[in-house]
Formats: C-alpha cells, structure tokens, sequence
C-alpha cells in the first residue's frame, strides 16, 4: 500500500534526485521514494524487535546492483580526481546509503548471533 502526497524540494535535491533517475533508468517519484524508505526504515523498528527471519535477511542486506555499480564509479572518478561537484553530491548521497545499511546489517548480525541463528564470526 502506498500514500500519495505533494512536497515541496528545493531545487538542488530534486535536481540530484532527477540525475539519480535518469542514470538508473527510473523515475524521480521511484528515487524519492526509496530514499525516504532507506532513510526512515531502519528508525521505525529496532533489529531487537524483529523476528527470526527478518533478522537473517537483514544480514544479507546489499545495495541493489545498480547503486552498488553507481557507487563504484563514483568513487573512481574521486580517487582520478575527475569528479564533477554533481557527482560529488551523488557520491555522498550513495555513501549515506552504503552506511546505513552496513550499520542495519551489523546490527542484525550482532542480533542474530546474540539469539544462536548465526555462528559468531571467527577472527
């Protein structure tokens, strides 16, 4: 089920949300939503409250392919020194993603070793 609803943006983070887009093959309204879902998500329940399953999957938690790619490329272009300030936004905006789902996923790997579903990491 989903809610429709206007917002007001300002000018440069609908302009990074329609380069996102274009460069995904998307639409801006899919972009936008799956930021603020990213972005809220992990706020509304803590990994503590989930159930067995949910916690397992979220130790497999990824970027999808596309930004992972994205990601990638970016951070080529940073280390070449070639990086446009557009770019650079993008580039941040993706590393905000990348971040938080680390952290969902530790998160969730500590959970499920803490319930016995997972085997603690060998060091």
């Amino acid at each position: 089920m989903s809610t429709p609803i206007t917002l007001n943006l300002p000018d440069e983070v609908y302009q990074q949300a329609e380069r996102l887009a274009q460069l995904q093959h998307r639409s801006v309204a899919e972009i936008l939503a799956e930021t603020i879902e990213l972005l809220l998500l992990p706020t509304t329940k803590p990994v503590s409250a989930l159930s067995d399953s949910e916690v397992i999957a979220l130790t497999q938690l990824r970027l999808p392919p596309i930004q992972e790619q994205r990601l990638t490329e970016l951070l080529d272009l940073q280390q070449s020194g070639t990086i446009a300030l557009t770019e650079r936004d993008e580039l941040q905006a993706l590393i905000h993603i990348y971040e938080d789902r680390l952290l969902r996923q530790a998160q969730a790997l500590n959970e499920a070793v803490r319930r016995g579903l997972l085997e603690p990491l060998k060091g």
